[in-house]
């Protein structure tokens, strides 16, 4: 049996934000544990907030002018006058390995070039290591800006952008 997948606005989505909370928080060691509060604060911040239902996945992205105070946001804004920052996308480990990672990366692409953005931005994990990040990030075209070294130097980050 095949599961038909749809991408809504997740600004709208608000019967399936626990179950996506709850996804979030179990991939808190690639992401970041939220809230239930500051998810919802996040999703309203965002410029783009996109759902894969059913509670699949979710993924949300900052304009450059957006009222985010993330720390590699911020980064990025020091940097670029113009991007698109993905903050965070997070799949469900049942619906991993169904090109959903794919799915919303093409449609926030898609979305960035309408918004007359030329630059898609994001951070992945350098240290602990995320193979699979990098191999993914690497397939959509994105390559290395810059590094930081967070959290008392327990963790390194790789800044990454995309041109479009």
């Amino acid at each position: 049996m095949s599961v038909a997948f749809e991408i809504n606005d997740l600004h709208h989505e608000h019967s399936t934000r626990l179950t996506l909370l709850h996804v979030n928080n179990a991939s808190a060691t690639e992401t970041s544990p939220l809230s239930r509060e500051r998810f919802d604060q996040l999703i309203a911040a965002a410029r783009i907030a996109l759902s894969v239902t059913p509670a699949a996945a979710f993924l949300l992205a900052f304009e450059q002018s957006d009222n985010y105070d993330g720390g590699h946001f911020l980064w990025f804004r020091r940097r670029f006058d113009k991007f698109l920052y993905i903050d965070r996308v997070v799949v469900s480990e049942t619906y991993r390995r169904h090109g959903l990672g794919r799915m919303l990366y093409a449609d926030v692409f898609k979305r960035a070039i309408e918004l007359g953005h030329t630059r898609v931005v994001c951070e992945v994990n350098h240290r602990p290591p995320n193979p699979v990040s990098d191999k993914f990030h690497a397939a959509q075209g994105f390559e290395e800006v810059g590094r930081a070294t967070i959290d008392d130097g327990a963790k390194t980050v790789r800044y990454l952008a995309a041109d479009l």
